[in-house]
């Protein structure tokens, strides 16, 4: 996991490239920035493994901090963002280890990361690594994605196909009727036409895993099928494979960390599938449950930039949480920086109020202009 910090002088953008770069899975925010003066003293504590810099900026531009970086943090590695490509030659001249042009992509993110992850492979590691490369890529957090080995998107020859796949990636290596299968994808068709249909849906999405050399099988049982998820792994198998873990309060910190970096919104976004409700709420309680944690950690060490962090993550996905909301106020009020709860009430108020047509809690708006006036 790479320690990463963000100067960019206009906020829109910068709050884009948090989202994007909080997304990839080998990236954690450890501070971000408006101002690079601001930048230069933190910095040192930050200990970043790559910094994004823009390159224009008023009263330190991105190349005279990338000079001070290279003076205290040699080991940080400098990744300029610019409109603008003639900077490139002059960004290398400072020892800029790449640069993107904006807008940033998360395709552009995930370019930077691989060049760094090659770098830093150990000799004896290459071959290891290479056959992990072979690997399909899965997302089922913040919408279904499927890649295969050569990072070329699936597409699906139904949609019943792309659903039955959804619910195998959702019950891993547990046996599942076929009956419970057909009344899940056709609950209104006639038994017997809906094991016809399932029949061919099975073969359809087998012939597809094998054709995009997924890596997993579906296997047929007594009472119906069961995917077996062989080597690969995803987000969620990730997820329910740490659930008994975060469950007893004793998950180790950079399993947590990596969690946190999986999650990229709610479990299979955007797809109506009926079944998935239920399964969904409960992964997205065990996620705000996995960030009070984290947050409730930095909070104790008085780090105070990390908390913010991912709470400013977490609400990314999920804004109207009152939850944690509250928390980062708190988390303002406790770092004694009681103007952005100003800031960050008077956001959350009208977009409480644009989204749901009422007037957000009174109790969060008492605790807010308590902590503005009395500093408790």
């Amino acid at each position: 996991m790479f320690r990463v910090v963000i100067v960019e002088d206009e906020k829109p953008i910068l709050e884009l490239m948090k989202v994007i770069i909080g997304r990839n899975p080998h990236c954690t925010i450890v501070g971000t920035f408006s101002n690079p003066l601001e930048a230069v003293s933190s910095l040192p504590e930050l200990r970043p493994d790559i910094a994004f810099l823009d390159v224009e900026m008023p009263r330190m531009n991105g190349l005279e901090l990338a000079m001070k970086l290279n003076e205290r943090q040699g080991h940080t590695k400098i990744v300029f963002t610019t409109a603008y490509k003639e900077y490139a030659l002059e960004a290398f001249q400072v020892y800029a280890f790449d640069y993107i042009l904006k807008p940033v992509t998360p395709a552009s993110i995930e370019r930077i990361t691989n060049r760094l992850l090659k770098l830093m492979r150990p000799a004896d590691q290459t071959e290891q690594m290479e056959q992990q490369i072979l690997h399909a890529s899965i997302r089922c957090f913040g919408g279904f994605e499927v890649k295969n080995p050569d990072g070329v998107l699936v597409h699906w020859p139904t949609r019943k196909t792309e659903e039955l796949f959804a619910f195998f990636l959702c019950h891993p290596r547990q046996n599942v009727s076929k009956w419970h299968l057909a009344d899940i994808l056709w609950p209104d068709m006639l038994e017997d036409r809906a094991s016809h249909n399932l029949h061919n849906t099975i073969y359809r999405l087998k012939k597809l895993m094998k054709e995009q050399e997924i890596g997993m099988d579906i296997v047929k049982t007594n009472e119906g099928y069961m995917l077996d998820t062989q080597d690969v792994r995803y987000d969620l198998l990730e997820f329910q494979s740490c659930e008994a873990v975060q469950a007893d309060g004793k998950q180790d910190v950079a399993q947590a960390d990596r969690l946190f970096a999986m999650y990229r919104g709610t479990l299979l976004e955007r797809k109506d599938f009926l079944w998935k409700s239920k399964l969904e709420e409960g992964y997205a309680k065990q996620y705000t449950a996995l960030v009070r944690g984290l947050v409730g950690r930095d909070v104790a060490a008085q780090e105070w930039g990390k908390a913010e962090q991912k709470l400013d993550m977490y609400l990314s996905i999920v804004p109207l949480n009152e939850e944690m909301n509250q928390l980062l106020m708190d988390m303002y009020a406790s770092s004694g920086r009681r103007e952005r709860i100003v800031k960050h009430y008077a956001s959350f108020e009208e977009l409480y109020r644009r989204e749901l047509g009422i007037e957000p809690p009174k109790e969060m708006s008492a605790k807010a202009a308590a902590y503005v006036e009395t500093g408790n």
